[in-house]
């Protein structure tokens, strides 16, 4: 592999990361999120100096013989942390607990970590090799425990990847399955890529050479493998923000009936500071809801228990469930309040009216939904808008 074969995973990597770093930086608390953001900047660390272009220049620039080595194999000791962590954050369960395993996975890849760097200090690497490190020095003292080591760790954490997400893929539906049978295939080529440098290890070890696997067959497999398991990690998040998104689109346009009735009785109707269309979707449904919740006040004494009541029972007698007749009878008060309110353009009622708050609709979320549904599906809703309603007495 030639240092684009490293550096074009690497650029993907940090992509992905640039793509995240808005969603970071307005919620850096979140460990799940600061777990993704991790995982993918060590791995676009791993591809970055690993490649031999660079750990040519880092040994230059350091004036160490092959201390990009040790520098690569504690990046892959990160990551192989790091996606432990990210599986036990994405999981979930009792923040205790979490806490707990995020501690004892880090301190634990910490200690191979400080290992490494010792071992590699310790040991004697005078000829530089940009390729065949592992096994050119396979049974050089140190050296050769520390090419043992970080394959060690690295495995497993490969294995313990592969059990968990395979179990856990077991449990769950959609895209989530889907991310963790990716991150399963992505971890069987990253144990391929293992079972080949070991191969060539002990190879060395027993007088043998099959220096080609490690040289040529793990580094695509490792690639494969880290590119694979990456998009099984993104794919559910980003998926389920897709998801989300569209859910609050789908709401917002769900709300356009009961909005659109309730804007011209609306007393701040004209007035209202308005967001730009660019905004977040989230932050225009809370004006639409803002906007229904408005209009509501200023039908307040136009509501007539009665209208709802005759409504609910038509509801009922049609067919529909007592939560879909509740949000029937809302949209029919609503819309024959709304009439009432039209034919009392002075404002007679609301200077002498009481107002009861009980006699209001429903004003949850879900209601607002089904209650602008109705308004522009329910024959219950046609019926009391074809006749005449008058203010309440």
């Amino acid at each position: 592999m030639d240092g684009s074969s490293y550096y074009i995973p690497a650029a993907a990597m940090a992509c992905a990361l640039v793509l995240k770093a808005p969603a970071l930086l307005r919620s850096w608390r979140d460990p799940l999120l600061r777990s993704v953001c991790t995982l993918l900047t060590l791995a676009g660390l791993v591809f970055l100096f690993a490649a031999p272009p660079t750990i040519a220049k880092v040994n230059r620039l350091t004036g160490i013989t092959n201390v990009s080595a040790p520098l690569v194999y504690c990046l892959l000791s990160a990551f192989s942390a790091a996606c432990l962590v990210l599986v036990v954050n994405w999981r979930g369960g009792p923040p205790a607990q979490t806490r707990l395993l995020t501690r004892r996975i880090t301190a634990g890849y910490a200690v191979v970590i400080v290992a490494l760097v010792v071992l590699f200090a310790l040991g004697d690497a005078p000829v530089e090799r940009l390729r065949d490190f592992d096994t050119y020095y396979a049974r050089t003292p140190y050296l050769r425990e520390l090419i043992v080591l970080y394959l060690t760790a690295m495995t497993v954490a490969g294995l313990a990847m592969t059990a968990l997400c395979w179990r856990w893929a077991l449990q769950v539906h959609d895209w989530l399955r889907a991310g963790l049978l990716i991150i399963v295939t992505g971890y069987l080529f990253n144990l391929a890529y293992l079972a080949t440098k070991f191969t060539a290890v002990v190879a060395r070890w027993c007088g043998g050479d099959l220096d080609g696997l490690s040289t040529y067959a793990a580094p695509v497999l490792a690639s494969a493998g880290a590119q694979i398991s990456a998009v099984g990690f993104c794919l559910p998040l980003a998926c389920r923000r897709v998801g989300d998104s569209w859910t609050t689109w789908t709401t917002y346009r769900r709300l356009g009936p009961l909005w659109h009735e309730l804007r011209p009785v609306s007393a701040h109707a004209g007035r209202e500071l308005r967001i730009s269309w660019w905004s977040p979707v989230e932050l225009q449904v809370t004006q639409r809801e803002s906007d229904i919740h408005d209009g509501m006040l200023s039908l307040y004494p136009y509501f007539d228990p009665a209208v709802r009541s005759r409504a609910y029972d038509a509801a009922v007698a049609t067919g529909s469930d007592p939560l879909q007749a509740e949000a029937e009878a809302d949209a029919a008060m609503v819309a024959a309040a709304v009439r009432a309110r039209a034919a009392d353009p002075e404002g007679r009622v609301i200077d002498a009216a009481e107002v009861t708050l009980a006699s209001a609709p429903h004003e949850g979320s879900r209601d607002l939904v089904r209650m602008s549904l109705a308004l522009r599906r329910s024959p219950v809703v046609a019926a009391v808008r074809g006749q005449a309603w008058g203010p309440p007495r």
